[in-house]
């Protein structure tokens, strides 16, 4: 990842009125989408936290508020192209601008060899990591522009190539071709793009892929997600 420069965060509280730092992150009901969502708020950063699950967004919530952050809960599928400009329009007519924006929702099918693939995964693959991050950046695009400073910060984890990997590590490589491709074209006119490569960690997405692992030594969530806000921002 390239840094380019800081963001001043905002000092802890804020109110709904005046909110200095506007966040949008996916994935934010478990696993390192929520440890980012929770490091932000404790930040002082007002964060809008999506996710298709309920439940797991009302207990990050939850963390969030015991320690007075603010969290914003949006239930809803990134593949659902219907809702999405829903969604960044009520973003845009509550707060205006988009600061940060994480991507962290990620589809993840289970391992077998190409030749043997699930159609119905990989066609899960390619709509949740290849078609929602292309819509997701053409939404967030104008709001990160808005904010005067936005950046979107994508998660790399680079498996293309790699046995039994073929439908997530191909699409997974294609939405950071996306980022690229958004970085170079964003360069001089915004928002910044960067692509952070998160040590592994034992998430679900991680135990799916190595199921008997000892999570032990792997890397806490919490300290990745301070990693990120403090090299990104």
């Amino acid at each position: 990842m390239d840094r380019v420069r800081r963001r001043d965060l905002p000092d802890k509280g804020h109110d709904e009125g005046n909110v200095a730092c506007v966040a949008f992150v996916t994935g934010a009901s478990r696993g390192f989408g929520a440890a980012i969502a929770v490091e932000l708020a404790k930040r002082g950063v007002q964060v809008i936290g999506l996710a298709r699950s309920l439940g797991a967004l009302q207990e990050v919530d939850d963390r969030i508020r015991a320690e007075s952050g603010a969290m914003s809960i949006v239930e809803a599928d990134i593949t659902d192209i219907d809702s999405l400009p829903k969604i960044f329009r009520g973003v845009e007519n509550r707060w205006g601008r988009i600061d940060i924006f994480v991507h962290a929702a990620v589809y993840a099918p289970p391992l077998s060899p190409a030749a043997h693939g699930d159609p119905r995964e990989f066609r899960l693959s390619v709509e949740t990591n290849i078609v929602a991050t292309a819509n997701l950046i053409g939404h967030a695009n104008s709001l990160l522009r808005a904010s005067g400073d936005g950046v979107a910060v994508f998660l790399e984890d680079d498996r293309a190539g790699e046995k039994f990997f073929g439908a997530y590590g191909s699409t997974k490589a294609a939405q950071i071709a996306l980022a690229r491709s958004w970085k170079r074209e964003s360069g001089k006119i915004g928002p910044r793009v960067e692509i952070f490569a998160p040590r592994p960690m034992p998430t679900k997405t991680r135990k799916r892929f190595f199921p008997g692992e000892d999570g032990s030594l792997l890397a806490n969530p919490a300290d990745e997600a301070k990693r990120l806000v403090d090299a990104v921002f």
